[in-house]
C-alpha cells in the first residue's frame, strides 16, 4: 500500500500502522498531503463544506497539468473523492469484465470440457487447462481496466532506466552494478491496484506511484519492473517466471549488444508467439549506434522475431510492437508512452492475454480431442452388421430353414394319407434308437440344422461353438466405433464395447432358448380339412374294399364288382393327389414360417447386441461428441 493510499484510508476510517510502524519513505511526497489536511482542519473549524474544500485540492493539484481545471477529478458512483492519490485515483473498479467479449463462453466451455474428460483423460493432459481456469477466475476478481504491463529484460539492457522514463520519477535503482533490480518494482497509475499487486506477491514497500505530474492518458495502468531474467543470483529467474505467468502484457526490453541471445528467443519469445498482441519488443540504446546501424539492429532483430514466429503488429494488423528508443535520452519513450496508454484505454489487454493462454491450451489438447483420420461415430452399416454377424453366430437363419423343413414335414403329416403316415410312425420307431439325438445334434458348428428349441437342449455345446463368433463381432464393431476417434476417446470406446462383450455370447443363447420355447406354431385350419378330406377318402377306399368282397363272394347283388373296384382305384388316387397338393400349398407358408423365426431370433440377438454392447458404445460416442462441442466452443470455433 502507498503512501497516497494510506492517506486515503485514513479518511475512510482506515489505519497505516504497518507502513509507519516500518518506517517506508516515500520520496514522491511533496508537501501536498499535509497541505491538503490543514486545509480540511481549518475547513471544518470554520464550518465550510466538505465539497467546497475537494474543489480547492483538486484544483491546487492541478495547475501544472495542461487543461486541467476545476472538476478535473473523476468521481466515484458513491460521490466519495480520494484524496492524496493521482487524479485517475477513483478509477471505477469493474468497469469493464471479460463478460463483454466471446472470453466468457469459451472459459465455459473449458470448464464443461475439463469436467466432461476428468475421467477419460489423464491428470497431466489437463493439468494445465485447469491453471488456465484458475488463473481466469483470479484475474476476474480484479477490474478488467486496470492493465498490468512488466518490463523484462536482460541485464544491462536498460530496462530500469526505461521503467523510470515511463513513470517519469527515479523509481527503480540504476546503476552499473549487475544486477541491479533484485526484487519486482510496482507503479500503478491507480489506487485501486492493491487486490492485483497482492495476486501478484508485490509487497506494499516495493509499490510506488508515478511521478508529478500525473499522466491522465495512463489511468488504470500498473507497471512492474522485474529482475534480469538471465540473473545469476538465486531466484531472480523463478520470480520473473512466476510474473510473467500473471501479467496481462510484457515489454521486452533488448539492447544492441544481447538483442539475439539464444537465451531470450528460445526460453521468451519463441514460447510467446501466440501472445503477439500482448507483447512489445523495445531496442532500446539505439543513441549508441552511429547512423543507419540503428534501423539496421530493428531489421535483424525483425527478422528474428519472425523466425520465433512471433507476428509483428505492421501496417495496422494486430501483433507484437516493435519500437526503437532510448531511454537514456528519451528519444521513442514517448511512443511507446502512447502505445501503452491506448493499450490501457482499450481494457482489453487481460482479455487478450487469456485469449492467448486458452488457444495455447487447446493447441496443446487437440491431439485428445480431434484425429484427421476420417469420420467419427458409427454408421448405420456397421450397426446392421453387427447385428447380422450375431445372428449369425445365435443360428437365426439356419434355425429358420430348419423351422421351414419342419412345417413342411408337419404339413406332410397332417396332409398326407394314412397309410403314409403309418409307414412314417414305423419309420420313426424303428429309427429312434440311431436319430433321436439328430435334435440334440441340431447346432452344429454354430448353426441351425433342425427345429427350434434343441439350442436350449444343448446349450453347453453352443455356447462354446457361438462364442468366437460373438467375440468377433464385438472386436469388429469396436474397430469401426473408433475409427476416426483421438487415442484416449477410442480407447474409452473399446472397453465399453469390451465389458458388454463379456457373457454377450450367453446372453444371447438365453434369449434365443426364451424365444424358441414361448413360441409354437399355429396350425391352419385347412389341414385339419385335409386330414378330415383323408379320413373320408380312407372310408370310402374301406367300404369300396368290402364291397368288393362281398360282391366277389356273391353276398351283395348289385351292378357288380366295376362299382367298388372304381371307389377302391379312386380313393387310392385322390388320397396321394390330396397329399401332393397340400405339400405344394404348403410351401409358402412354410416360408413365411421360417422368415419368422428367423425374424423373432435375429431380433433376440440384436436385442442382447444393443443392450450390451452398442448402447454402451453410443454412450461414449455421445459423450464424446458433447466433447467435442464443447472443444469446439473453447478453440474459438476452429
Amino acid at each position: 500500500m502507498t503512501a497516497t493510499e494510506c492517506n486515503g484510508g485514513n479518511e475512510g476510517g482506515g489505519s497505516c500502522g504497518g507502513d509507519r510502524a516500518a518506517g517506508v519513505r516515500h520520496t514522491w511526497d511533496d508537501g501536498l498531503i499535509a497541505r491538503r489536511a490543514h486545509r480540511r482542519a481549518a475547513g471544518r473549524a470554520a464550518g465550510r463544506p466538505a465539497r467546497a474544500m475537494d474543489q480547492e485540492a483538486a484544483e491546487e493539484a492541478a495547475p501544472d497539468i495542461p487543461g486541467a481545471a476545476a472538476g478535473y477529478f473523476p468521481e466515484e458512483e458513491t460521490g466519495r473523492r480520494s484524496f492524496g492519490g493521482p487524479p485517475y485515483a477513483v478509477y471505477q473498479a469493474g468497469v469493464r469484465s471479460f463478460a463483454t467479449g466471446t472470453l466468457r463462453p469459451r472459459l465455459e466451455a473449458l470448464r464443461q470440457l475439463v469436467g466432461l474428460s476428468r475421467s477419460r483423460l489423464e491428470g497431466r493432459a489437463l493439468a494445465g487447462a485447469a491453471r488456465v481456469l484458475d488463473e481466469a477466475d483470479a484475474r476476474g476478481r480484479h477490474p478488467y481496466g486496470h492493465t498490468v504491463v512488466a518490463v523484462a529484460g536482460a541485464t544491462g539492457s536498460g530496462k530500469s532506466t526505461l521503467f523510470n522514463a515511463l513513470a517519469g520519477a527515479p523509481l527503480s535503482e540504476t546503476g552499473i552494478r549487475r544486477p541491479t533490480t533484485a526484487t519486482p518494482l510496482a507503479c500503478a497509475w491507480t489506487d485501486h491496484a492493491d487486490g492485483l499487486l497482492d495476486r501478484l506477491g508485490i509487497p506494499a514497500v516495493d509499490r510506488r506511484n508515478p511521478g508529478y505530474p500525473y499522466d491522465p492518458a495512463l489511468r488504470g495502468l500498473v507497471l512492474l519492473d522485474l529482475p534480469d531474467h538471465d540473473s545469476a543470483a538465486p531466484g531472480h529467474r523463478e520470480r520473473v517466471d512466476r510474473l510473467l505467468g500473471l501479467v496481462d502484457a510484457v515489454v521486452w526490453v533488448v539492447d544492441p549488444e544481447k538483442y539475439a541471445d539464444a537465451v531470450l528467443h528460445e526460453r521468451y519469445l519463441r514460447p510467446l508467439a501466440g501472445y503477439a498482441e500482448v507483447t512489445f519488443v523495445v531496442l532500446n540504446q539505439v543513441d549508441r549506434l552511429p547512423g543507419e546501424a540503428a534501423d539496421q539492429v530493428l531489421d535483424d532483430l525483425r527478422r528474428l522475431l519472425d523466425e520465433d514466429g512471433l507476428a509483428l503488429g505492421e501496417h495496422g494488423e494486430p501483433g507484437a510492437a516493435v519500437l526503437a528508443l532510448s531511454a537514456l535520452t528519451g528519444e521513442g519513450v514517448g511512443e511507446l508512452r502512447e502505445t501503452l496508454a491506448r493499450l490501457t484505454a482499450e481494457c482489453g489487454a487481460a482479455e487478450r492475454r487469456l485469449s492467448a493462454d486458452v488457444d495455447g491450451t487447446m493447441t496443446r489438447l487437440r491431439p485428445q480431442y480431434v484425429a484427421d483420420s476420417g469420420p467419427v461415430g458409427l454408421t448405420e452399416r456397421a450397426r446392421a452388421e453387427f447385428e447380422d454377424r450375431l445372428a449369425e453366430a445365435a443360428g437365426a437363419g439356419a434355425a429358420g430353414k430348419a423351422a421351414e423343413r419342419a412345417w413342411l414335414r408337419d404339413a406332410e403329416w397332417a396332409c398326407g394319407t394314412p397309410w403314409g403316415r403309418l409307414r412314417a410312425r414305423k419309420g420313426r420307431a424303428s429309427g429312434g434308437s440311431r436319430g433321436g439325438s439328430r435334435g440334440s445334434r441340431a447346432h452344429g458348428a454354430g448353426k441351425w440344422t433342425e427345429i427350434p428349441g434343441a439350442r436350449a437342449r444343448t446349450s453347453a455345446v453352443e455356447a462354446v461353438t457361438a462364442r468366437p463368433a460373438v467375440e468377433e463381432a464385438v472386436r469388429a464393431l469396436g474397430d469401426e466405433a473408433t475409427a476416426g476417434l483421438p487415442g484416449p476417446w477410442a480407447q474409452a470406446v473399446r472397453e465399453a464395447a469390451g465389458w458388454g462383450g463379456r457373457g454377450l455370447a450367453e446372453a444371447v443363447d438365453e434369449a434365443v432358448a426364451a424365444e424358441t420355447a414361448h413360441r409354437r406354431p399355429v396350425r391352419p385350419v385347412w389341414w385339419s380339412m385335409v386330414a378330415a378330406a383323408q379320413v373320408t377318402v380312407l372310408l370310402v377306399q374301406v367300404m369300396g374294399v368290402l364291397w368288393l368282397l362281398g360282391a366277389m363272394a356273391g353276398v351283395f347283388g348289385g351292378p357288380g364288382w366295376w362299382m367298388p373296384a372304381l371307389l377302391v382305384m379312386g380313393g387310392a388316387a385322390v388320397g396321394p393327389t390330396l397329399a401332393w397338393g397340400s405339400r405344394a400349398a404348403a410351401r409358402g407358408p412354410a416360408r413365411r414360417h421360417g422368415r419368422s423365426v428367423e425374424g423373432r431370433l435375429r431380433e433376440a440377438a440384436a436385442e442382447c447386441g444393443r443392450r450390451r454392447v452398442l448402447e454402451p458404445v453410443e454412450t461414449e460416442l455421445a459423450r464424446y461428441g458433447e466433447v467435442r462441442a464443447q472443444y469446439v466452443v473453447a478453440a474459438g470455433g476452429a
